[in-house]
């Protein structure tokens, strides 16, 4: 059963950093896509940045700029570097993982708070 399992969340000041890790386990086939989204209280589930097997990068434009994705796929494990924090970034973020074979089956995490105290 594949399994991605979320940390690096916490309370930071505004114009901070935090580091988001995400390491999937229970399968061992490369994802096709991984990426971050996030979603505030209210608000619908958003993406924050994805990333493809090869490197390609996608980044939401309220993000762009101060937050780089990236992965390590011989540890199937998906990162988010995120500066210059805003309190407008509080929200649970939630790892994404996608495996395209006959069809596309989507994987998410359980979530980690970020928020930001201005």
């Amino acid at each position: 059963q594949v399994q991605l399992v979320e940390s690096g969340g916490g309370l930071v000041q505004s114009g901070g950093s935090l580091r988001l890790s995400c390491a999937a386990s229970g399968i061992n086939r490369r994802f096709n896509n991984m990426g971050w989204y996030r979603q505030a209280p209210g608000e619908q589930r958003e993406l924050v940045a994805v990333i493809s097997s090869g490197g390609s990068t996608n980044y939401a434009d309220s993000v762009k700029g101060r937050s780089t994705i990236s992965r390590d796929n011989a540890k199937n494990t998906v990162y988010l570097q995120m500066n210059s924090l805003k309190p407008e970034d509080t929200a649970v973020y939630y790892c994404n993982a996608q495996l395209v074979t006959w069809k596309s089956f989507d994987y998410w995490g359980q979530g980690t708070q970020v928020t930001v105290s201005s």
